[in-house]
């Protein structure tokens, strides 16, 4: 440092309490020494800061963690919805969850997700009137029961899709899109079965018609890691009373048109409920100080 010929003064920044450099050379005899100065500079920015919350109104990064509160919210049951007008395919497709179930191969799908086994990609064929496919809407932005990398699908859901596909004798095309849009699009005969890690309830039922039940869910309350409000909580009446001690402006973030959306809404109506695209962004504004918790499903949360 005395090698260096500039001095540097930090001026505290009110808004988002970082520190924000403002250099002044004094003299100059090597473009290096700036440079160091400049690194060293940024280096105190990166790390001085003292809140972990910055401005969310101007869409500042934040280095906070979050936790999950470990107390189911509900108790659900996972199923597909299979098209209305096919009752030969939700048949076939119920035969198959019994068949799964009872020979150890979805506990083995869910290992590769829950446990040590590896998560096996799956591939989407182009959707061809002229081909016999199994045309399946998901919303791959659910891990672990559907998401994608590059240009391929993974999940728990997904693998039983590229199982029953086979099952079936068909090609399997799976067409990913909203949350809202999936069991709209299988009512509406574009695709032929939705698999999107969905809550068995009556509103879905209007559009589809649902198999036997393949997995047991819950919805779970995601907090900064340095909330402490729930951690006495035991049961999920403890924590829907602490919850109900939400004040005016605080906001919950969920996945848009999910059993959290619905759990939220009902409970603690839509002016404090903050509908996101997926649970992956609830979270991350709940980092970046935009939300005060997240209610998500379970294993998602996780």
């Amino acid at each position: 440092l005395k090698a260096m010929t500039a001095k540097a003064r930090f001026i505290f920044c009110k808004e988002g309490f970082i520190l924000t450099p403002y250099i002044v050379v004094m003299k100059m005899k090597k473009l290096t020494s700036v440079l160091l100065v400049a690194a060293c500079a940024l280096s105190l920015v990166a790390c001085g800061g003292s809140g972990d919350k910055k401005d969310s109104s101007k869409g500042g990064s934040s280095s906070k963690t979050a936790k999950v509160i470990d107390i189911d919210l509900t108790n659900e049951e996972y199923a597909f919805g299979v098209d209305k007008t096919q009752p030969e395919l939700l048949e076939k497709t119920n035969a198959f969850i019994e068949k799964i179930k009872g020979d150890g191969t979805l506990d083995k799908i869910c290992d590769k997700y829950f446990g040590s086994g590896e998560p096996e990609a799956v591939e989407s064929a182009k959707l061809d009137s002229s081909k016999d496919q199994l045309v399946v809407a998901t919303n791959a932005a659910f891990e672990p029961f559907e998401y994608t990398k590059g240009d391929s699908y993974y999940g728990i859901d997904m693998e039983i899709a590229k199982l029953l596909a086979d099952e079936l004798g068909k090609e399997l095309v799976i067409e990913n899109m909203d949350f809202d849009a999936v069991c709209l699009s299988v009512s509406q005969q574009k695709c032929d079965i939705a698999m999107a890690g969905l809550t068995i309830n009556e509103e879905r039922e209007k559009y589809v018609t649902f198999t036997d039940s393949y997995y047991s869910a819950s919805q779970r309350l995601i907090v900064p890691s340095n909330v402490t409000t729930f951690d006495d909580c035991k049961t999920a009446d403890d924590v829907a009373a602490k919850l109900a001690e939400t004040k005016s402006s605080d906001q919950i973030g969920v996945q848009q048109g999910t059993t959290g959306h619905v759990y939220c809404s009902d409970d603690w109506g839509e002016g404090n409920v903050v509908a996101f695209q997926s649970g992956a962004a609830a979270v991350q504004a709940l980092q970046q100080g935009k939300v005060d918790c997240v209610v998500i499903d379970q294993e998602p949360a996780k």
